[in-house]
């Protein structure tokens, strides 16, 4: 799935006319916060997960 240039041009302007210029990077990092926890999320679970296999092979 490519968006191209124009997409994200498109999704820019957008963006601009939804939430205004001072929202924007407001919005961004609110974004990226939740993204960040997201993945330490899935990784602790994975983790968590990596580690009962492992406890189950010692048995």
């Amino acid at each position: 799935m490519n968006i191209g240039v124009a997409g994200i041009v498109l999704l820019v302007i957008l963006g601009l006319l939804l939430f205004g210029p001072s929202k924007l990077p407001q919005l961004g990092r609110a974004i990226g916060t939740t993204l960040s926890e997201f993945k330490r999320g899935a990784k602790g679970l994975v983790e968590s997960e990596e580690k009962t296999e492992n406890n189950k092979d010692v048995l």
